[in-house]
């Protein structure tokens, strides 16, 4: 398995390494500030997080709390891949061309300064029958992975929310060539994007009851496991407990690791 992770790691070169940032500024519009003013910068950044974090996990339904979107409708445009590799695979592009297929599309209830980012895009992929699952691929998967999935539980009658997590795919901003915002050194960011990431799918299945769907599921490739109403969940990831985590991140994610592996210490 390393050998094989290494060499996945090796295949591109368009990963960027960006320094460590606290970024606190991105907390601002969350909830759960305890009366800390909006747009207050702390003296003590990481003093700041770690008692925010305390805060949140008693109230996780106050921090993952939003407006169900007003503006929920069903776009039909042409597939496209998305590619985030360095070299975009030409035979990929080519299978998927002229392609056509159905996107719910709605605003975010939990804002971003991107705008792409801040549009939802989820595939839909219906079949017969009342039940249905939001399908979360894995992180960094361009626009058509798991899509052979989706049909596969098409079949066994189940319909298919496959939704593009926070920039990914085409909520990528135009300055990105991978979905580095997601997860980064960026300690903020990295926390709006999940936070962004658990309202957008609860959103989802907020769509799917008002279609009349009534067991409802997750299939996940993360973390991404802060979701009401389901009947079930799928996990798959990529390391559990500490060790193997900071293996994956030491392989799967090389840049990442080169700017917080000096302070991964200090969070074991």
């Amino acid at each position: 398995m390393y050998e094989w992770e290494n060499r996945l790691t090796a295949v591109d070169n368009n990963r960027v390494v960006r320094p460590l940032e606290w970024g606190v500024e991105w907390a601002n519009h969350w909830p759960c500030r305890n009366g800390v003013p909006a747009g207050q910068m702390p003296t003590d950044a990481e003093k700041f997080f770690a008692e925010y974090n305390q805060r949140i996990i008693p109230n996780s339904d106050e921090f993952y709390s939003y407006r169900v979107p007003t503006d929920f409708r069903i776009e039909r445009r042409e597939v496209k891949v998305f590619s985030t590799r360095e070299v975009p695979d030409a035979k990929l592009e080519e299978k998927v061309r002229g392609a056509y297929s159905d996107f719910l599309r709605f605003t975010s209830a939990a804002r971003t300064p991107y705008p792409e980012n801040n549009l939802v895009n989820a595939r839909w992929f219906p079949a017969r029958g009342r039940r249905a699952i939001v399908l979360l691929p894995h992180w960094n998967a361009d626009a058509i992975a798991y899509t052979g999935l989706c049909r596969v539980l098409n079949l066994l009658g189940i319909s298919v929310l496959r939704l593009s997590m926070p920039y990914h795919d085409i909520r990528m901003p135009a300055e990105i060539r991978r979905a580095d915002y997601a997860v980064s050194a960026n300690i903020g960011r990295t926390l709006d994007s999940v936070r962004q990431g658990v309202i957008d799918i609860r959103c989802c299945l907020d769509w799917l009851e008002q279609q009349g769907y009534r067991q409802l599921g997750l299939k996940l490739r993360g973390t991404f496991a802060r979701a009401w109403k389901l009947k079930s969940i799928s996990i798959g990831c990529g390391g559990c407990g500490w060790q193997p985590v900071r293996w994956f991140t030491s392989t799967s994610l090389p840049a990442i690791a080169k700017s917080l592996w000096s302070f991964m210490p200090t969070m074991i």
